[in-house]
C-alpha cells in the first residue's frame, strides 16, 4: 500500500496536513527527520504511516505509560498491529509481548526509554528488523528543554548497539531553535530533514485575566463550559487539593493529579478524566504530557507557569480535535514569587555539573521573565507566543483577550516620565521595591507601610492619583517589557532603572501603549457548532460510550468528538457514506458503521428538520 492508501484505510483521512507528507517522504527515502509541529497537528501520522509502509518494525520511544496505552489502543482499533513495553505490564504480559514480537506479530512497538538498554530488549532488538526508531516528545533529550529527562540520553547509545542503523525520526510540539539543535546533536541525527510547520493553532482562544478572586473566575469559566471537559493547572500540590475540594463541594465533577498521590490513585483519576466520568482535571504540570484526549475544550492555568514552552504545551492540550477551545491564564504577582522559589529550590539533576546547574537556573529565571511579560503585555497574546518561537505574526489575531478587549492606543509619555522618576527617587534613597509599592507611591496611597517608610515625602508621591493602582502597574509592566525599566536579577520583584530610562526622563522618545478602556470587555462566549444538531450529537456520544465501556477504552479511541460532529453534518446511512466521515478508516467502518448509520437514519426519520439544518451549513 502507498502512503495515501494507508492514510485512508487505517486513519480515515483523505489528505495530509501541513508538513506531514514531506516528513513521510523523507523517512521513506531513508533520511533522518526532525518535525517540530504544534499539538494537534498530527505528529503521530508522520511516523505511523511510514511504519506501515516499511518492511520491518518501528520502535517508538515514548516518555509516559498513559501515552503508550492510548496510542496502542487507537492503533489496534484502527486495525494496526501494535504493542507497548513498559512497567505497567505484568510479567506474563511482558513475556507475551516479547514472544509475539519475535514471531513478527507487530509493526509498531512503543517502549519506555528506561527499557532500551536492558538485556532483554537489546536481545529482542538483535532479532528484529528495525526499520525506524521514532523519538516522541524529543525535547526531553535537551537539558535546555522544559521536560529534560536523563533517560532520553540513552537513545543514541541504543542506536549504536544495532547491527544496522535504522532511520531515526524525532518529533516535538515545543522547541526553540536552540532546543532543536540540541535534539539533532544529542540523538545523533544524520543530515536530518528538519521542518517546523508553525506553532500557530488558530482554533485556540488565548486569554489572560487578573481577577481579584481566582476561584470565582474559575467557577465562571467552568459554568459556561458545563457540558465540556477541561483541565485546571495549579502551581503547587496544595493549590490542586484546595481547588479540587472547592469544585467538588460546588457540585463539579472534578478530580486531581499530582506527584504526591499514590500511583494507583493517579492512574484511577486519570482514567476517570479520560473516560469522561470526571469532566474537570485539577493538576500540577505532572499531568498531561502525551495525554491524547481529543475533546478537552478548555485549559485554565490557575497560576502562571514557569516558562512559555511549558505554558504552550499545557495550553495546547485543549482543542486537539481542531474544535474551538479556550486557554485562560489567571495571573497575579504572587505567581512570579512562587515560580522563582520553585526554580531556586528544584531538585537538580545529579548528572549535571555545578556550572551547568547554575547556567540552567539562570536560563530558567530568564524564561520566567518572558512568561511574566506574556502575562502582563497589552499586545496580541498569539503574536507574543509566535514571536517567542521565532515566527512572525500579525499584531492582531482577533482571537485573544487583548485583541478582543476594548483597547485603545494611548500616549503615556508623561506617565512614563513620572513612573521612571519615582523609581529613580526610590532607588536613590538606597532602597528598592516592587511594582505594587511604586504604584502605591504614585497613586498617593495612605497605606501604613508607604507612610512609615516616608515615601509620602517624595516629590513623586500622589502625582498619578487620578489613575487606579492597577492601571499604573500595567504601565510599569509595559516599561519593563520594553527595557525602559528592569526587574533586578537578584531580587526578582524589585524595579530598577536602566540605561534606556534616561531616554524617557529627558523627553527623547514618545511612549505609546495599548490600554484597556474603562468599560469592561465582553466575556468570552463558547463558539457555536454550525450544522451540528446537538440532539443527534448527544445520541451519538451515548452510543460511543457504550462501545467504549464494552471495549474498556476511552471514548475518543472509538471516535473523536470532531468525527461525531462530522457525522451530524454528513448524516451517513450507508457504509460508503460512513467512510467519508473524517477519522473513519476501513476497520472502524466495518466495526461500527452499521450501528451508527442505523442510529443516524432513525434520528433523521424522527426529526426531519435535521436535513434542512445540515443543508444550511
Amino acid at each position: 500500500m502507498n502512503k495515501q492508501d494507508i492514510l485512508r484505510e487505517y486513519f480515515g483521512h483523505t489528505g495530509f496536513r501541513n508538513g506531514q507528507e514531506e516528513l513521510i517522504d523523507n523517512i521513506l527515502a531513508g533520511r533522518d527527520v526532525l518535525g517540530v509541529m504544534p499539538t494537534g497537528a498530527g505528529k503521530s501520522i508522520c511516523y505511523q504511516v511510514p511504519a506501515l509502509a516499511m518492511s520491518g518494525v518501528t520502535v517508538v520511544v515514548s516518555p509516559l505509560i498513559s501515552l503508550m496505552a492510548d496510542q496502542v489502543a487507537a492503533l489496534v482499533t484502527a486495525g494496526v498491529k501494535a504493542a507497548y513495553i513498559n512497567s505497567s505490564l505484568t510479567y506474563p504480559q511482558y513475556c507475551e509481548v516479547f514472544r509475539r514480537a519475535r514471531e513478527g506479530r507487530y509493526k509498531i512497538i512503543y517502549v519506555a526509554p528506561e527499557r532500551l538498554l536492558t538485556e532483554e530488549f537489546l536481545s529482542l532488538s538483535a532479532e528484529l528488523e528495525i526499520s525506524m526508531l521514532t523519538v516522541d516528545e524529543a525535547h526531553c533529550v535537551s537539558q535546555w528543554g522544559q521536560d529534560f529527562r536523563p533517560s532520553y540520553l540513552k537513545i543514541a547509545e541504543y542506536v549504536s548497539t544495532l547491527s544496522r542503523r535504522p532511520v531515526v525520526s524525532a518529533f516535538t510540539a515545543t522547541a526553540t531553535g536552540e532546543v532543536s539543535g540540541d535534539i539533532v546533536q544529542m540523538l545523533g541525527l544524520n543530515d536530518p530533514f528538519v521542518i517546523t510547520t508553525g506553532f500557530d493553532r488558530k482554533n485556540l482562544y488565548f486569554g489572560v485575566l487578573r481577577p481579584s478572586d481566582k476561584f470565582s473566575e474559575l467557577s465562571k469559566i467552568i459554568r459556561r463550559n458545563s457540558d465540556r471537559t477541561g483541565i485546571v493547572y495549579c502551581l503547587t500540590r496544595k493549590n490542586v487539593e484546595e481547588v479540587c475540594e472547592r469544585l467538588c463541594a460546588a457540585g463539579v465533577a472534578a478530580t486531581r493529579y499530582h506527584a504526591g498521590l499514590s500511583d494507583e490513585e493517579r492512574r484511577a483519576n486519570q482514567e476517570d478524566f479520560i473516560c469522561d466520568r470526571r469532566t474537570v482535571m485539577v493538576a500540577t504540570n505532572a499531568f498531561g504530557m502525551g495525554i491524547d484526549k481529543s475533546n478537552v475544550s478548555y485549559v485554565v492555568h490557575y497560576g502562571m507557569p514557569k516558562n512559555i514552552e511549558g505554558y504552550y504545551q499545557e495550553a495546547g492540550r485543549a482543542g486537539r480535535d481542531g474544535e474551538p477551545a479556550e486557554c485562560i491564564l489567571l495571573y497575579s504577582g504572587q505567581d512570579v514569587r512562587t515560580n522563582r522559589f520553585l526554580i531556586e529550590n528544584s531538585d537538580d539533576n545529579p548528572e549535571m555539573t555545578e556550572e551547568m546547574r547554575a547556567e540552567v537556573r539562570e536560563r530558567d529565571l530568564q524564561r520566567l521573565k518572558e512568561m511574566t511579560f506574556y502575562s502582563t503585555t497589552s499586545g496580541c497574546l498569539r503574536e507574543f507566543i509566535l514571536r517567542y518561537f521565532g515566527e512572525r505574526s500579525p499584531s492582531y489575531c482577533g482571537n485573544c483577550s487583548n485583541c478582543n478587549a476594548n483597547f485603545e492606543t494611548v500616549d503615556i509619555t508623561v506617565e512614563a516620565q513620572k513612573i521612571v522618576s519615582c523609581v529613580y527617587r526610590v532607588n536613590a534613597s538606597g532602597r528598592s521595591f516592587g511594582r505594587s509599592m511604586i504604584a502605591d507611591i504614585l497613586n498617593g496611597s495612605k497605606r501604613e507601610r508607604v507612610i512609615s517608610l516616608g515615601f509620602d515625602k517624595l516629590s513623586t508621591y500622589g502625582i498619578m492619583s487620578d489613575m487606579t493602582q492597577k492601571r499604573i502597574v500595567k504601565m510599569i509592566d509595559f516599561l519593563i517589557e520594553n527595557g525602559w525599566l528592569a526587574l533586578d536579577g537578584d531580587e526578582y520583584a524589585v524595579v530598577k532603572t536602566t540605561p534606556k530610562s534616561a531616554e524617557i526622563v529627558r523627553g527623547r522618545t514618545a511612549v505609546e501603549m495599548k490600554l484597556e478602556k474603562e468599560t469592561p470587555a465582553a466575556e468570552k462566549k463558547p463558539v457555536a457548532d454550525y450544522g451540528v444538531n446537538m440532539g443527534l450529537f448527544g445520541e451519538l456520544r451515548k452510543l460511543r460510550s457504550e462501545f467504549a465501556a464494552a471495549e474498556k477504552v476511552p471514548a475518543y479511541i472509538i471516535f473523536s468528538d470532531a468525527a461525531l460532529k462530522d457525522m451530524c453534518r454528513k448524516l451517513p446511512v450507508t457504509e460508503e457514506e460512513f467512510l467519508t466521515v473524517s477519522g473513519v478508516g476501513r476497520k472502524k467502518a466495518e466495526r461500527y458503521g452499521e450501528v451508527f448509520c442505523t442510529l443516524i437514519e432513525q434520528y433523521a426519520a424522527e426529526h426531519p428538520e435535521i436535513k434542512s439544518q445540515t443543508l444550511r451549513v
